[in-house]
């Protein structure tokens, strides 16, 4: 199942976000892809006030992964950096966990991912505009998409 979403300004994609953290359920895993100033991060920001995190969200870029504490753990990763043979960073024990993680460049480790999972591509449509696509796999995702989506409006 796939849907895309009109997000019209950077507040916009942090409610969006915030409607996604609200949503989120334990072991959540989420992939997401976009060029660098995609919003990305932005997302990642109202992803975290969804759940109750009150630390200041910033891009793991080279620390791989940043750890927040909500009503949910967020597990923030920035693969970037590595690729599916990386020996040395143990990934999956994340996905496993009762939190959620969200996974910039997340088709750099492709085969690492669980098979059910949401997908997120973030495409720039100028500006400030992004179409957000995402992609649910099983039936959980589905059904977390499905709410998602009875949000229409992410300006207030």
């Amino acid at each position: 199942m796939e849907k895309v979403f009109t997000i019209k300004n950077e507040q916009e994609m942090i409610n969006f976000g915030n409607i996604i953290g609200k949503l989120a359920f334990p072991n959540m895993v989420i992939s997401i892809e976009g060029t660098l100033g995609a919003g990305k991060t932005v997302l990642a920001k109202g992803i975290g006030q969804g759940l109750g995190v009150k630390d200041v969200i910033n891009s793991p870029t080279f620390t791989i992964m940043k750890i927040y504490h909500g009503r949910l753990t967020f597990y923030h990763l920035d693969v970037y950096r590595l690729s599916s043979g990386e020996e040395d960073f143990d990934l999956e024990e994340y996905f496993e966990k009762d939190g959620v993680s969200y996974i910039e460049w997340g088709k750099n480790i492709l085969d690492l991912l669980p098979k059910n999972r949401l997908e997120i591509v973030i495409d720039i449509n100028d500006d400030l505009t992004r179409a957000v696509k995402v992609k649910a796999y099983g039936s959980q995702y589905e059904a977390f998409l499905n709410e998602v989506s009875k949000y229409e409006n992410y300006d207030s």
